[in-house]
């Protein structure tokens, strides 16, 4: 039986526990989406109950990625000293606990309490499983990360998917929230045993860092990049729904629709992302990326009907797709930071895409309109294909080892490749 060593512990493990771990892996990827995609897909409701206008709505989004915000000096440090399976055992179960919160606000200020707290943890979870994600790709020794995201984005689409069911019946978001939490814990506890054991290496040997150094310029330069793709993505999540209930004029029962195009594509992009890497390379992939995002947006623009807004949403999800997991794999891979301090870096500049995306739009939607703000964000894809042409991260990445057929056949993981 062929053995593998583990890129964290240096322990030997089988092809079948190699398998494991990817899908394990993959399935808490999935767990930390769905719980995310559960709190996005009742956003509209949640601001009419509340009786929210776009500007203060605007203000209130502002405290997720704030939380998140305030989290990130610490969660990479956290994983490195401890390992991101120990930090992961505690984070998800309070992020979920933090979903429950959102659902039994009745005050604006309540919710962005809320939210504050729901970042604080989602930022601590985000940085553990991604550790996990780059050893798992370091396991295969090939392109994987995008499919773990894929993960992500597929319970963005189940619970898009969900939140639809549960409109639809009339379910509170309280009695929402909790199913799903019901439904996290179960696949996270059958799942947690077979992920990756053990400190990066070199986490203990790496010289002290002060608390607030200057960060390294290539992992800047690729949370710039990050920065551009989760401005796009913060407003769909936030602002999609609304877009088609007030601009699109979509029928209730279809407001979700445009949330849902988007994860879909998302997700289908995201499982083809590291087949297309190793066909065109980073660059040129990130490139399209860009371009793709630009014109979904502007097309919502310039066409704010159902059909044509549904198609831009999906071209937008398409655009984003590749970005995050591949920013993410590159600073994995920095020789000189440890990977959940390289995460943390890059997470901070990109993550201040998410902070600054969503409220942007609710206060230029309070001047001129949704649509215009939508256009603002449209300019980051252009911003995207610019700067990943100049970035040498990508202009110099290492090709990846070849695989022989034999090899490939053996690393299939039906029927549910992740």
């Amino acid at each position: 039986m062929s053995e593998y060593p583990n890129p964290v512990s240096g322990q030997t493990i089988s092809l079948s526990e190699k398998r494991r771990i990817r899908i394990a892996v993959a399935l808490i990827y999935f767990c930390t989406g769905l719980s995310f995609a559960s709190w996005a897909s009742r956003i509209p409701d949640i601001k009419t109950t509340l009786h929210l206008t776009d500007g203060m709505l605007g203000s209130i989004l502002f405290a997720l990625p704030a939380g998140q915000f305030t989290m990130m000096p610490f969660s990479g440090r956290l994983v490195t000293r401890f390992g991101s399976h120990r930090v992961l055992l505690f984070s998800l179960p309070i992020y979920t606990l933090c979903l429950n919160n959102l659902g039994w606000v009745t005050e604006g200020w309540q919710l962005a309490i809320a939210l504050y707290i729901f970042g604080l943890a989602g930022n601590l979870n985000n940085i553990s499983i991604n550790t996990q994600g780059i050893a798992a790709e370091h396991l295969y020794e090939r392109p994987i990360m995008a499919s773990f995201h894929g993960g992500w984005s597929l319970a963005g689409f189940t619970g898009a998917l969900i939140g639809l069911l549960m409109i639809n019946l009339k379910v509170p978001p309280r009695i929402h929230f909790i199913i799903v939490i019901l439904l996290v814990w179960l696949i996270f506890w059958i799942n947690y045993p077979h992920i990756i054991k053990g400190k990066s290496s070199g986490a203990s040997d790496s010289p002290r860092r002060r608390f607030f150094s200057k960060p390294d310029g290539v992992l800047l330069q690729l949370g710039i990049i990050g920065f551009c793709s989760m401005a796009s993505e913060g407003a769909m999540f936030d602002w999609s729904g609304i877009y088609f209930k007030d601009v699109v004029k979509a029928p209730a029962s279809l407001v979700i629709l445009g949330y849902t195009s988007f994860m879909i594509m998302m997700s289908m992009g995201r499982f083809i992302a590291d087949y297309m890497i190793s066909k065109i390379g980073r660059q040129k992939l990130l490139q399209i990326c860009g371009i793709m995002i630009s014109t979904g947006l502007f097309i919502s623009v310039l066409f704010p009907y159902l059909i044509t807004c549904t198609l831009a949403f999906m071209l937008v999800g398409l655009g984003v797709s590749s970005i995050v997991p591949t920013v993410y794999s590159t600073a994995g891979k920095h020789t000189k930071v440890p990977p959940g301090i390289a995460l943390a870096t890059v997470s901070s500049v990109s993550f201040l895409g998410f902070l600054m995306g969503p409220p942007l739009i609710g206060y230029i939607s309070e001047l001129a309109g949704l649509r215009y703000s939508f256009a603002v964000i449209g300019i980051f894809g252009i911003g995207i294909t610019l700067l990943v042409s100049r970035i040498r991260a990508f202009q110099v990445a290492p090709a990846q080892p070849a695989i022989s057929r034999k090899e490939e056949e053996m690393d299939e993981v039906p029927p549910f490749e992740i």
